[in-house]
């Protein structure tokens, strides 16, 4: 998925398929809940009504560019997303799901990163924390499993977290007549320290939004430059030889040796004394000869 838009075509696809498939495919197989974020699905069923192998190949048909893979429960309890659904006989519990895999490495408080990509992670971890219902057990885990930040060189601050279930949202009165929206103008900044902040903040009174970034992007590390194929598109060292006398002019430049020859040539063609090749080229008499 290359282009910005791919994202967005693919959901219209994926909707258009549910719309078209999955009223029928849930009365067949007694799906009592079906819920998807991107691709990740995750289907509410009872055994003893649906059977699982025969609800999938149904799904893998729908499309044949398409394949389904099932990840069924196990110990009564499935991961979906970023969460782990527990399953007991009178309930539901939840909680905080990670990978194998999971470190507890964040960006490092010393680095010469903007304190708005440092602290982008923790105030994730935080937000996450007080917003899902979490039990106290898996609350009180999850609070401890945050402190990564101590490891990470983080300024160690206290933090009051209190166990309560957050209110939903209420709906709020649709206004009769939207606000005109205001087209503010962006600025892309190079981090290198904290007299970006200073510069930056000039911009403020001007109207001008502004975004940090660095230089040691994973595109600039991970990707090699694409070698030139013709040799005098490069620069370094290189030699002139005189096609008269066979003498050598040796020489290094930070310019393609393209560019380099021409301003030998230029030299030797307007008689001035800022080559030592055309200096002696003329003094001799001597052809100036190809690169």
């Amino acid at each position: 998925m290359g282009a910005p838009s791919s994202g967005l075509i693919a959901e219209f696809f994926l909707q258009n398929l549910e719309d078209k498939h999955l009223t029928h495919l849930r009365n067949k197989h007694n799906i009592a809940a079906y819920f998807r974020y991107v691709d990740d699905i995750l289907i509410i069923y009872v055994s003893r009504h649906t059977d699982i192998k025969s609800m999938q190949e149904d799904f893998n048909t729908l499309h044949p560019n398409m394949r389904f893979t099932a990840e069924p429960e196990s110990n009564s309890q499935v991961d979906f997303l970023d969460i782990t659904i527990h399953k007991t006989r009178t309930r539901w519990t939840t909680s905080i799901y990670r990978k194998p895999s999971f470190t507890d490495s964040i960006i490092p408080y010393s680095l010469n990163h903007p304190h708005q990509h440092r602290h982008a992670a923790m105030g994730y971890l935080h937000n996450r924390l007080n917003t899902y219902h979490l039990q106290h057990d898996k609350f009180k885990e999850e609070l401890d499993t945050i402190h990564i930040m101590q490891n990470n060189g983080f300024p160690i601050h206290t933090h009051t977290h209190t166990h309560t279930h957050p209110t939903p949202r209420q709906p709020t009165a649709t206004p009769s007549q939207k606000p005109e929206e205001t087209t503010h103008k962006w600025a892309p900044f190079t981090y290198f320290g904290r007299e970006t902040t200073f510069i930056t903040n000039i911009f403020k009174k001007a109207d001008i939004r502004i975004t940090l970034c660095t230089n040691n992007t994973l595109q600039k590390l991970l990707m090699t430059k694409p070698q030139t194929k013709d040799k005098y598109s490069r620069s370094g060292a290189y030699k002139l030889t005189c096609p008269d006398c066979n003498k050598a002019y040796v020489g290094q430049t930070r310019r393609c040796f393209t560019q380099r020859f021409k301003e030998h040539r230029n030299a030797f063609k307007s008689s001035r004394n800022t080559s030592n090749y055309a200096k002696h080229a003329l003094e001799h008499s001597h052809p100036f000869g190809p690169i």
